[in-house]
């Protein structure tokens, strides 16, 4: 089902909200007591953004691109608020990078920048998880950035939040080792979106991923990763093999 949250309750929600809109049926759960699910499986793809901001790039021995790096990801990737996640068996170094996700509430095509909010649904926070040392090896990023798993999205989609300057915090095992904002990305979120639908057209339940702060680093079976947005709330995954 789907449902709004409010305060410690979820509101359930008739039929698919990106194309029927926002109707309350007036049945309220406790949100303790639901387990909550991705909060969108992207109905055609997730579109991500990679080194779009400087840090970032740096540690990783690169240089800022001059025009946005785009590659995506199959919806199939997604992972839920929660879930155990799988580390691939073909790689032995995956990272996590803890991400502003854009969701993307209309049809549009070649959005102009200052129109971005207009296609724009919500936000909501995921986790990028790369398989580095497939990343090295494969000519393209499919495999290394695109296996079951390797886009945990939750816990909810925000729908009222000015995103120009929030606070982006990643910690794995309780310690925090990334720890950035949405001021120091090198393209703001509507040049993002703009970028995007110049090569693709978006569908209602498309996710962008905006790009990660310094701090990446690897993850171990049996490690917990928490992704907190401010404004948003706290993606929480575990790992196993």
């Amino acid at each position: 089902m789907y449902g709004v949250v409010d305060g410690e309750d979820v509101i359930v929600i008739a039929g698919d909200p990106f194309f029927q809109g926002i109707k309350p049926t007036g049945t309220r759960h406790r949100l303790d007591d639901v387990r909550l699910l991705a909060p969108i499986i992207p109905r055609s793809k997730v579109v991500c953004f990679g080194r779009t901001y400087a840090e970032h790039a740096r540690e990783m021995g690169n240089e800022v691109p001059v025009t946005p790096l785009m590659f995506l990801k199959p919806n199939t990737s997604v992972a839920g608020p929660g879930d155990p996640v799988t580390l691939p068996a073909f790689s032995e170094e995956v990272s996590y990078e803890a991400e502003l996700a854009v969701v993307i509430g209309r049809i549009c095509k070649d959005v102009p920048a200052d129109k971005a909010g207009d296609v724009i649904f919500g936000y909501t926070c995921a986790n990028d998880l790369t398989a580095r040392d497939v990343q090295r090896t494969d000519n393209q990023w499919a495999r290394a950035k695109g296996w079951d798993g390797s886009c945990p999205l939750g816990p909810w989609i925000e729908t009222d939040l000015d995103v120009e300057d929030v606070r982006i915090q990643g910690r794995l095992d309780g310690e925090t080792v990334q720890d950035g904002d949405t001021t120091l990305m090198v393209w703001s979120v509507p040049d993002l979106v703009a970028y995007a639908s110049q090569a693709f057209t978006l569908l209602p339940g498309d996710i962008l991923l905006t790009g990660t702060p310094a701090g990446v680093g690897l993850l171990r079976e049996g490690q917990r990763f928490d992704v907190e947005i401010e404004g948003i709330g706290t993606l929480t995954n575990t790992f196993r093999r």
